[in-house]
């Protein structure tokens, strides 16, 4: 059962944006990617919100979650929100393990 965390950071002039640029350039992402557990940690821009950067950010299990919650990327990834003073909503998924049903596929262009 995979996690998947919606993660809003929100701030101004920008600064959501250069949180997310410094992560990537920085090497933090690219190191949360190579954790255990991890399946995907990226950035996007949501069209109607510029001063907001979404994270996808989605794991293998809760125990995977929590040991990345216990690394050092974590105090890293506060840093910088406090650096850039963010703010933040987060929404919490679980994967659905069927998968998308049939008359769901209909609308999916491969």
């Amino acid at each position: 059962m995979a996690i998947t965390a919606n993660l809003y950071y929100t701030g101004t002039n920008g600064a959501a944006r250069k949180f997310a640029e410094e992560m990537e350039a920085s090497g933090t992402a690219d190191a949360i990617r190579a954790e255990g557990g991890n399946i995907r940690y990226r950035y996007f821009q949501p069209l109607d919100a510029p001063e907001t950067i979404l994270l996808i950010d989605a794991w293998r299990d809760q125990e995977a979650l929590d040991v990345h919650h216990a690394s050092p990327m974590m105090a890293k990834i506060a840093e910088l929100r406090d650096k850039y003073d963010l703010h933040m909503k987060a929404e919490r998924y679980i994967t659905d393990e069927a998968g998308l049903p049939d008359h769901d596929q209909a609308f999916i262009r491969q």
